[in-house]
């Protein structure tokens, strides 16, 4: 809540003011600089105008649980996605979400896609069926995260690329546990040039491809700005040949030294959802009767992590 009160101090000495009076659009504007734990455990409870704009669509066009989701249960990711993206009412422009298992939770993430540019999806249990079936309905995307999806492959890349022509990031990047036991990616490679024409950014850090599968890519993507092939042992490519021909691309690798963060293979079972009472939140959203009154806290906060009272 600092932000707030930083600008509830600038505003002294002015004309006077009142928080609960502004436009929920301009609320909205100001709750997007607060933690989401904070617009859902304290926003709602401070007063009935404020409880009605964190309602409100224009709070959820943007909406980034990926760092939670890392280690939560998968059952309370599912049901707090569902939750906050219903609140978006088609408004939704970028979600951030890891670790998806549910086939139900991206066919509902579809379904509420029509401005949706952005999307995140690392580590999450997407297959090629189920994105052969949503791909069509992701079709103003411009920024794709299938990064660490070990059940993804070309058949899925291709439904992309063919449905989503704005397309121009792609984050497909891999550990090299994820891709032992495989031959070559070429496949998925070949899938990326032939479909993908106006991407601009490319991530495919430790992937199985050779010169080959590389050089098809960099020719059919005319637009590329930037290519990751850091861990991508095979690619042997001549950077002169490089400069001469494409002048404005940028290659990172594949002889690269880098250091994975430690949480990244660290169990996820061991499950942390202290941050959020699920049943508590339900009766804020639905709380119509909610009246101007002050959070007081109390030793729940504790349990739930919950901040401190504004």
């Amino acid at each position: 809540m600092s932000y707030i009160y930083e600008l509830d101090t600038q505003m002294e000495g002015t004309d006077s003011r009142y928080w609960e009076d502004l436009l929920p659009d301009a609320l909205g504007l100001i709750f997007q600089n607060l933690s989401l734990q904070e617009i859902l455990t304290v926003i709602p409870r401070v007063c009935k105008s404020w409880n009605k704009a964190v309602m409100d669509p224009y709070c959820w066009q943007e909406i980034d649980i990926e760092e939670w989701s890392i280690g939560s249960e998968p059952k309370n990711v599912d049901r707090l996605l569902r939750m906050l993206i219903t609140r978006s009412s088609g408004s939704l422009q970028k979600l951030c979400v890891s670790g998806l298992q549910s086939e139900n939770s991206f066919n509902f993430i579809a379904e509420h896609a029509r401005s949706l540019q952005t999307l995140r999806l690392p580590r999450s249990e997407m297959c090629d069926s189920t994105m052969e079936k949503i791909a069509g309905k992701l079709s103003v995307l411009t920024f794709l995260d299938l990064s660490y999806c070990i059940k993804i492959g070309p058949c899925a890349l291709e439904a992309i690329g063919r449905n989503c022509k704005f397309l121009e990031r792609l984050h497909r990047n891999m550990y090299p546990l994820d891709v032992e036991g495989k031959l070559s990616q070429n496949d998925e490679a070949h899938a990326i040039a032939t479909t993908m024409p106006k991407l601009k950014h490319l991530e495919m850090a430790y992937y199985l491809v050779d010169k080959i599968g590389v050089l098809e890519i960099i020719t059919s993507c005319c637009k590329l700005e930037f290519l990751d092939l850091r861990g991508c042992w095979d690619v042997k490519l001549d950077e002169k040949y490089l400069k001469e021909k494409f002048p404005n691309l940028n290659v990172l690798g594949p002889h690269v030294v880098d250091q994975y963060e430690e949480n990244a293979w660290e169990d996820s079972s061991d499950y942390s959802d202290s941050l959020y009472d699920y049943e508590s939140l339900d009766g804020m959203w639905d709380d119509e009767g909610l009246e101007l009154q002050s959070y007081e806290g109390s030793d729940e906060d504790s349990v739930y992590g919950w901040p401190p009272s504004p």
